[in-house]
């Protein structure tokens, strides 16, 4: 979709993304190697009581699901920002759904513009879980 095509409010789902133990163990392994997302032990004795899950993985859990969309399909040029904020713990087992947001448009020139996307991602409870805004470069339809 042209940037010209875009409206602010456009709005789409994400399929559900299931939030995998042994995905998540070897995703904090790689990523984001520490206690509270690797050791169950260390986990019980933390607020949480368990496991969590890295922020980044659940974020990329979401975020390959909303690829799918496929929003902006060839008129997508690059991403420019990524703006993520955590707001409730992600668990093994969860399963987390996104909403995408057209939240700000704004023209660069003759042959691109920045579109911003909000995501809200909740799981399966209707919990807000975190929020992303993301700014993209998009093409603009040729005059």
């Amino acid at each position: 979709m042209y940037f010209d095509e875009l409206k602010i409010g456009m709005t789409v789902k994400t399929a559900p993304a299931l939030i995998e133990k042994e995905k998540m163990l070897s995703f904090a392994r790689d990523y984001d190697n520490i206690p509270l997302h690797t050791d169950e032990e260390y986990a019980k004795t933390t607020r949480f009581g368990r496991l969590i899950a890295p922020g980044a993985m659940s974020f990329m859990s979401v975020w390959a699901k909303y690829l799918e969309v496929d929003f902006f399909g060839e008129e997508l040029i690059a991403g420019k920002s990524t703006k993520i904020e955590w707001i409730k713990p992600v668990f093994a087992g969860d399963v987390l759904t996104g909403e995408a947001t057209v939240t700000n448009l704004a023209p660069r020139n003759e042959k691109n513009g920045l579109a911003e996307i909000t995501i809200r991602v909740y799981n399966q409870n209707g919990e807000l879980v975190l929020t992303d805004a993301t700014e993209a470069v998009v093409r603009r339809r040729p005059v």
